[in-house]
């Protein structure tokens, strides 16, 4: 079974034959973007096939993006403005596993623009960050 952590979400996708749509793609070329990033294929009990990539940044997650089934990305958000957003879009909801209060699932086939999608990409991996340590921001910013 191909796995890896340091290959990109194209080229694990590609590993198990996975085709995704551009929007996947640019979501993918977005979380990619923010400096440390990491990709992890999760694969769910009993499959073969990786349902999900999680994102990290200094073993800290950031974002978990569908690559099967419904496309969308899951994200850290301010307490503050999760449940704005839940009441403005209709493709924005809550993932029961994770606190709804600072975790919120988006749908990429919903009523959200790419740009707001890819604002909030980028406002998960800022909060996560704001998070780490003096030292862990040091060995980012050297990367």
């Amino acid at each position: 079974m191909p796995t890896s952590h340091n290959n990109s979400g194209q080229e694990i996708a590609a590993q198990y034959d996975l085709s995704l749509s551009e929007k996947s793609n640019a979501l993918l070329e977005c979380i990619e973007a923010q400096p440390g990033a990491t990709a992890k294929p999760m694969t769910p009990p009993r499959a073969t096939v990786p349902n999900v990539l999680m994102y990290k940044v200094m073993n800290k997650m950031f974002a978990i993006m569908s690559i099967r089934g419904a496309e969308g990305v899951i994200v850290k958000c301010d307490p503050d403005q999760a449940q704005f957003l839940r009441d403005q879009y209709e493709g924005i909801g809550r993932r029961s596993h994770l606190d709804p209060r600072f975790w919120i699932s988006i749908g990429l086939d919903s009523d959200v623009p790419t740009e707001e999608v890819h604002r909030l990409v980028e406002h998960s991996y800022e909060l996560v960050c704001s998070k780490l340590t003096r030292k862990q921001k040091f060995e980012l910013s050297n990367l």
